[in-house]
């Protein structure tokens, strides 16, 4: 594996005199791995992967995606980087209502002046929606909504795809499977990177698990060392 990700001592502030969201971490992700970010509410986990995606910038420090510097990358710039290298999954879909299904998957690819409706009908297939291509979200559920976001955060083939509490507005079933399909897609080389509060999720499905409390890095691990040291305190 290769060096992909690169935080180097990034700080975030969003108010001066106020205790900031991130303070001082540094972490490296290497291109393929499957990892999890992990922390309760308020703890920094999201501002980094916003920070991450570009959709944020820190207040100091440094972040690298792929060789790029996105921290030096203009407005403009920074926009089509994400566009062309990012795939974002959030809690709430943000599906567009007036649109359809596939109409929803292909919005990042028309931004980037690219037909790919057999590439969407591809997708929605891949993931077990192929049927609700021609529906709005009102008409799908909560799960199949999920899977729709998924496809359009791969539509235009990133390297890195961050999801932020994927499992967060799901019940328990839809949650899982969703998880299934993230690993999947790491398993075909996609590295991953996902935000969540639940220790359980972490541990069963990402190959490393990235631990934030108050806006810094308390634990960095594989899950197998993770639960043979909780094994240790236990005896």
């Amino acid at each position: 594996m290769s060096e992909f990700v690169v935080v180097d001592g990034v700080t975030k502030v969003y108010q001066e005199g106020m205790t900031g969201a991130l303070d001082g971490v540094s972490l490296t992700i290497d291109r393929g791995e499957f990892v999890a970010v992990m922390g309760p509410s308020g703890s920094g986990k999201s501002t980094l992967l916003n920070l991450i995606a570009g959709l944020d910038r820190s207040t100091s420090g440094s972040i690298t995606v792929g060789g790029t510097d996105i921290g030096g990358l203009g407005e403009a710039a920074l926009a089509r980087f994400r566009r062309d290298h990012v795939g974002l999954i959030f809690q709430f879909f943000y599906l567009l209502p007036n649109l359809t299904a596939l109409e929803n998957v292909l919005i990042p690819a028309q931004l980037r002046g690219r037909r790919a409706a057999g590439r969407a009908r591809d997708l929605l297939e891949r993931l077990g929606i192929g049927e609700v291509a021609n529906r709005y979200p009102a008409r799908l559920s909560g799960g199949q909504q999920q899977r729709v976001a998924i496809a359009r955060a791969l539509i235009n083939q990133p390297a890195l795809l961050l999801a932020d509490e994927p499992t967060g507005a799901l019940d328990t079933r839809s949650g899982e499977q969703v998880m299934d399909l993230l690993s999947l897609l790491h398993r075909d080389g996609q590295t991953v990177v996902f935000v969540t509060h639940d220790a359980r999720l972490a541990t069963r499905y990402a190959a490393r698990v990235i631990s934030v409390m108050d806006g810094r890095i308390v634990d960095d691990a594989d899950p197998a060392t993770r639960r043979r040291g909780f094994a240790e305190v236990c005896r």
